[in-house]
């Protein structure tokens, strides 16, 4: 970002509306199917809602915080809220927080954080200590039912409780909790720890470091990344369940899918499934691998081990058994379960 009046100046161009703050809470209705929300620092929290427009209410805080600006109207076809830090430098501090993160911010306010996207705008440094824009905006949001809302937030903590609707939350630094969750749900942040307790629709989360909570979600697919970090599930029910981490354990407990993938670089893996089970694949480079499975199960089975030994507690008809490899069939075959870790025991239990 060349200069603060290059910013401000974009931004009332390209904003329906520009507005300057106010003395202590604002409010903002946003209208539209698709409403997207952009904020540099602060603390997010969304609300399911009645009414027709989104709501958002912002108090501003920080040393500095008269400077920010609120420009609300048309980007590429969403309604777009966005505060506008007139800086490149951001000093925010959400509780002993050291860290710096840089977002590269277009014109208008806005980011993407899409890889063919992420180098266009003027780099924007948040950092929670040293010279800077002392400001930041905490934004209380209202959401429609079946509203679809995008919410982008560089660094603080995002907060989402009863909402209906297509909703994305992207943080490049901070922790994401979401409850009682409908429709669609995405997660995406750079660094952070994410909390999933319920949820009707499907979900996706994907964390570059940070771990990963999820309990009780009912859905067609869940699918659940981290780069680095462990990943904990327990009651979820879907037709497909993935969950892939580049280091740390898994456990997945308690649930139920025809199709379940599981994947570490490095980390135990514990699973307990009820229900049939049509494809199982479990793969981790360093760990031990743990599944109970009902006792009705039929499948195909094929388990290596690099490092480690072999326990099966069903009734197999062996076509290959070695010290680290066992093939075979469990009841009629019809399923599928291929199980390989680089190094650490493996044992396919009965519930």
């Amino acid at each position: 970002m060349q200069s603060p009046t290059r910013l401000t100046l974009g931004a009332l161009a390209l904003s329906a509306l520009a507005l300057s703050p106010a003395a202590a809470q604002e409010r903002y209705d946003v209208g539209g199917d698709h409403v997207a929300v952009y904020n540099l620092a602060g603390e997010i929290n969304l609300t399911g809602a009645s009414g027709g427009a989104v709501t958002v209410e912002i108090r501003r805080g920080g040393a500095d915080a008269e400077q920010l600006r609120v420009a609300v109207g048309d980007v590429g076809g969403v309604q777009a809220l966005r505060v506008i830090y007139p800086s490149d430098r951001v000093v925010y501090d959400p509780g002993n927080w050291r860290g710096n993160t840089e977002v590269r911010v277009r014109q208008d306010g806005t980011w993407d954080n899409r890889e063919q996207w992420r180098s266009r705008g003027d780099r924007v440094r948040v950092s929670g200590r040293g010279s800077g824009l002392e400001a930041h905006a905490d934004l209380t949001i209202g959401v429609p039912r079946g509203q679809r809302v995008e919410i982008f937030l560089a660094v603080g903590r995002i907060t989402a409780e009863n909402v209906d609707g297509r909703v994305l939350l992207d943080t490049h630094s901070g922790g994401v909790i979401a409850r009682s969750m409908s429709g669609f749900l995405s997660v995406d942040t750079g660094s952070g720890s994410v909390e999933v307790m319920g949820m009707e629709g499907d979900l996706e989360v994907d964390t570059g470091s940070g771990s990963v909570r999820v309990s009780d979600v009912r859905a067609s697919a869940i699918g659940i990344d981290t780069g680095s970090g462990s990943v904990t599930a327990s009651g979820l029910t879907a037709s497909r369940i993935e969950i892939d981490t580049g280091s740390g354990g898994i456990d997945l407990l308690r649930s139920s899918a025809r199709d379940v993938r599981l994947d570490t670089g490095s980390g135990s893996v514990e699973a307990e499934l009820s229900g049939d089970v049509e494809n199982l694949e479990v793969d981790t480079g360093s760990g031990s691998v743990t599944l109970r499975l009902p006792e009705s199960l039929s499948a195909s089975v094929a388990i290596e081990t690099g490092s480690g030994g072999i326990e099966v507690d069903f009734p197999v008809s062996i076509t290959r058994r070695s010290r680290d490899e066992l093939r075979g069939q469990i009841g009629d075959g019809s399923g599928r379960i291929v199980v390989d870790t680089g190094s650490g025991s493996i044992r396919l239990l009965r519930r």
